[in-house]
């Protein structure tokens, strides 16, 4: 897969210092739509946060099925995988850690209408919603400027979250 982004911490006006044996972590995550057009989103509500579906591999765990599980874990849809999208980087300096994610897009098959959602998500006030692209965008952008860090997620870590779905949906919107 070609990577479409590096995203570094000079990427939000920081200073990056060089990475000595990070942490990694490979992650699974994309586009979820449905024959509607609309494409789901998890809004964090006690973070104001929107991003796209999507979480860690497991250990031995084929990305595209990570991708599928983590899905349905977080929208309660199976879907089958139509594209490929390529991958991001993101080198948080500042905390020694590099992440990968494997990027696609996925057409809904079946809606289960039930979420697995972690013990996290719940705190975090996270919910699925369905909306058209270009207003996913729209809302991912918005939750730069207002995010708020959670017992488990800083600001600092957000904010590559946030950059890092607005860059796969702004790839996805530019191959469209």
């Amino acid at each position: 897969m070609n990577c479409i982004k590096t995203i570094t911490d000079e990427d939000f006006g920081l200073k990056s210092v060089k990475l000595n044996n990070p942490r990694t972590r490979k992650g699974a995550r994309g586009i979820v739509k449905r024959n509607d057009g609309k494409i789901a989103l998890l809004f964090k509500s006690n973070m104001n946060e929107y991003k796209l579906p999507g979480g860690g591999i497991d250990e031995n765990e084929d990305p595209k099925d990570a991708f599928k599980r983590e899905v349905l874990e977080e929208t309660g849809c199976i879907v089958t995988i139509e594209k490929e999208l390529g991958t991001i980087i993101e080198n948080k300096s500042l905390d020694n850690f590099t992440q990968t994610s494997y990027l696609y897009v996925g057409r809904v098959t079946e809606d289960k209408k039930r979420l697995n959602l972690t013990k996290r998500e719940k705190e975090e006030g996270a919910q699925l919603i369905w909306v058209i692209p270009n207003k996913a965008l729209e809302l991912i952008k918005k939750s730069m400027n207002n995010i708020q860090e959670s017992k488990y997620e800083n600001v600092y870590h957000s904010r590559f979250i946030i950059l890092r779905d607005q860059t796969i949906l702004e790839y996805y919107l530019e191959e469209k």
